[in-house]
């Protein structure tokens, strides 16, 4: 998933402790969504700014990922609609 055109992030966690992220697709027309990952196959992130993302995109994601070489069956959804999250 990277070529010259893949985006990453270098991230530091308490100080001398860095993860790398790759953006691996991203919604560049309204900048809504993006599937951000780590450097191998083990994380997976599909992050909306909203707290739902259209059926169709996720499956789009979804796929990418599946070809990529991601386990998709064991993503974990969030609801974020929640009474339990309105309260916060």
């Amino acid at each position: 998933m990277t070529d010259d055109q893949t985006g990453h992030l270098k991230v530091s966690f308490f100080g001398p402790f860095y993860a790398s992220y790759v953006i691996a697709e991203l919604d560049q027309e309204g900048y809504q969504w993006a599937m951000v990952t780590g450097p191998d196959t083990d994380f997976l992130w599909l992050l909306s700014r909203n707290p739902t993302m259209q059926p169709a995109v996720i499956d789009q994601l979804k796929q990418k990922a599946k070809e990529a070489g991601f386990n998709v069956d064991s993503l974990i959804y969030v609801n974020h609609n929640s009474d339990e999250l309105k309260a916060k």
